[in-house]
């Protein structure tokens, strides 16, 4: 079956490589992305069946880009491409609406069966995972709640890209003071009031790279 794909993958080999893959399996590419923000605003224009994410990604992170299109194409099924297999970012991926999880050094042999699989209402993991994730993820158990909300995530990977107030506010159009009081609300939730610990925090749970 022929479904209709989004790509957003920020390095152009990689991004070059998925969309040859899918192009010759007959699927149809109708976007590609760099950064996660564009991910979304193609996803809800464009309608695809399936978008092809990487987890880290400027701007926003594939893990919450895909929290991003699921509010607003829930239809579309969301795939996370990574070389990140700890369990944590995993689980953290599944509890934002992924569907697909495939690790980059698999990716040729596992994307297309991820891809059939996650279009039958299933859910994939790439082989070598730990057997007590997947049945986790399988029998969806309820995982903890995030700290932040989905905004607040967004601004907080913002920050630990470095941006300023001012430079936040334009990418998410918002006003300066609704970037500020973001950040503020961020740091008292956190209990962490500088912004090398926002970076840290950021680096542990696969907002940003180290």
């Amino acid at each position: 079956m022929s479904l209709r794909v989004l790509v957003a993958e920020d390095h152009q080999l990689v991004s070059d490589g998925i969309v040859a893959l899918l192009r010759a399996a007959g699927h149809e590419i109708v976007g590609r992305a760099s950064d996660g923000q564009t991910a979304v605003r193609l996803a809800e224009t464009l309608h695809p069946d399936i978008a092809v994410l990487d987890a880290s990604m400027p701007l926003l992170n594939g893990i919450d880009a895909s929290r991003a299109i699921q509010r607003v194409r829930p239809d579309t099924k969301a795939i996370i491409v990574t070389v990140h297999d700890e369990d944590e970012y995993v689980l953290n991926a599944f509890r934002a609406g992924v569907r697909g999880y495939v690790l980059k050094k698999q990716a040729a042999a596992d994307l297309l069966q991820a891809i059939k699989e996650v279009q039958a209402g299933s859910v994939y993991v790439s082989p070598g995972m730990s057997r007590a994730l997947v049945d986790a993820v399988r029998t969806n158990t309820e995982l903890r709640s995030d700290l932040l909300t989905g905004r607040e995530r967004e601004v907080l990977q913002l920050v630990a890209e470095g941006k300023t107030s001012k430079e936040i506010a334009s990418v998410l159009d918002v006003s300066v003071k609704t970037a500020e009081t973001h950040r503020a609300n961020i740091m008292n939730k956190l209990d962490i009031h500088e912004t090398a610990g926002l970076v840290r925090y950021a680096i542990r749970h696969g907002m940003v790279e180290a």
